[in-house]
């Protein structure tokens, strides 16, 4: 009698469940567990009966025990039910536990819609670009063994589905051989298609699935603004894909090439920070599409500095054309050299001094003069050109601006300063030598 009326106290009292239950809440208060899981063996005593029905047969055979051996029984009971109630009570909780996980309720990070907006352009985008990596050869000092070394990486994107990739020149300047990572880590090998240094632009191509590229969406730059959102993908450092985001700090900068030193127009400034690595990725705006190449950035430290720069897409996007149909831009030339700016403003004169004028050259078949020395050794100065197609030319920089305007096959007309008297010449323009 005193080990069921122990058992029945133990199994029947709700507030060591309760106290238990709240010690759970009071540890952690994202989970809440339902009362009603908890006290539903109680409600149920069928779930209970196996176990009473055994504890009750244990205590009536213990009543016909000796005399002599009633106390030690008794005893014996009481412990046998008291460490069956601990046991009994830890198997419910647990139990308890597993049936209210379903009832845990995780409250979901709030982001803002700009945010949201964010991370799905990160999301979305991502597929598209590129890490490259650039190998060059060097030989071991010690073992004459010819090895492949990195030496130089960068990012790119996707153009199309037949696998060109396009990035920076300056990216994959001096390589021997040329690997590209895709966003789920497979690694190609890549082939040069073209490129073109004026503009520090170039294509390449890999063999891969056509089910693992993704062409990045391709937008316009002639009708970005100042102020308006942009967003840099890339690899800086090395790392895997990173996001920095910015604003349009300016429009129609120039820069120069890092190949040729040629300038490149309508250049987009950004702060977005451009680290070492970003070179060739894509800068997109809000919705997501590509309107420029980040290519520079302007710091003394190589680190971004808040003043990045990327080739507009208008202007990439003739170039890889070209590039993919010919493997070759073809830019029309004068077929000059010409000095420094610094020279020429130093004789006191506006505009570009010929130097030399190839006779086989488009110049140079027009009768332009060059610079050379009398039979004295005296300097006597070549033709100074002032203006193209009417169109004032102060710099080399202008001189170039004026060019990429003109297509191979057009006549411009060059107004020279020769001597102290102006002379207009007809100048039919050809394309580089090694492009012809």
């Amino acid at each position: 009698m005193a080990a069921h009326s122990l058992l029945s106290t133990n199994l029947s009292a709700t507030p060591p469940i309760l106290s238990l239950s709240s010690s759970v809440s009071s540890r952690s208060r994202t989970t809440h567990f339902s009362l009603s899981k908890s006290l539903s063996l109680y409600r149920n005593p069928s779930r209970l009966s196996p176990i009473l029905s055994a504890l009750r047969n244990s205590s009536q055979s213990n009543s016909h025990t000796s005399g002599s051996d009633h106390k030690f029984s008794s005893a014996l009971d009481s412990l046998f039910v008291l460490c069956t109630s601990v046991a009994l009570s830890f198997a419910l909780f647990v139990a308890d536990v597993d049936s209210a996980s379903a009832f845990v309720v995780n409250t979901p990070r709030k982001l803002q819609s700009d945010e949201l907006a964010t991370v799905r352009l990160f999301q979305e985008n991502t597929p598209s670009v590129v890490y490259i990596t650039n190998l060059a050869v060097r030989q071991d000092a010690f073992t004459l063994d010819v090895l492949e070394v990195p030496q130089g990486s960068g990012s790119g994107f996707v153009w199309d589905k037949q696998g060109h990739i396009v990035t920076n020149y300056h990216v994959i300047r001096g390589a021997s051989d040329l690997n590209v990572t895709l966003a789920d880590q497979s690694t190609y090998d890549a082939k040069v298609v073209g490129f073109d240094q004026d503009k520090d632009v170039a294509v390449l191509r890999v063999d891969a699935p056509k089910d693992k590229l993704r062409p990045i969406p391709v937008g316009a730059s002639a009708d970005l603004l100042v102020g308006q959102k942009v967003y840099a993908i890339g690899n800086p450092f090395g790392l895997d894909h990173t996001l920095t985001t910015g604003v349009i700090s300016g429009l129609r900068r120039e820069i120069s090439s890092a190949a040729t030193g040629r300038p490149i127009q309508d250049v987009i400034q950004t702060d977005a920070a451009i680290n070492p690595g970003n070179s060739g990725g894509p800068l997109l705006d809000s919705s997501g599409s590509l309107i420029g190449v980040n290519t520079a950035i302007y710091s003394p430290s190589g680190a971004s500095s808040g003043v990045g720069f990327s080739i507009p897409v208008d202007t990439v996007g003739g170039i890889v054309d070209q590039l993919v149909k010919f493997g070759k831009v073809t830019r029309p030339i004068l077929g000059i050299k010409f000095a420094p700016d610094q020279s020429v403003e130093q004789i006191g004169v506006s505009g570009v001094l010929v130097l030399d004028a190839p006779a086989n050259g488009p110049a140079g078949k027009a009768g332009l003069q060059p610079t050379k020395r009398d039979s004295y050794g005296r300097l006597i100065l070549g033709d100074i050109i002032t203006s193209v197609n009417g169109k004032k030319v102060s710099n080399g920089s202008d001189l170039y601006r004026i060019l990429d305007q003109c297509k191979v096959g057009d006549k411009v007309t060059v107004e020279v300063l020769r001597g102290d008297h102006k002379e207009k010449i007809p100048v039919l323009l050809e394309p580089k030598a090694d492009e012809s």
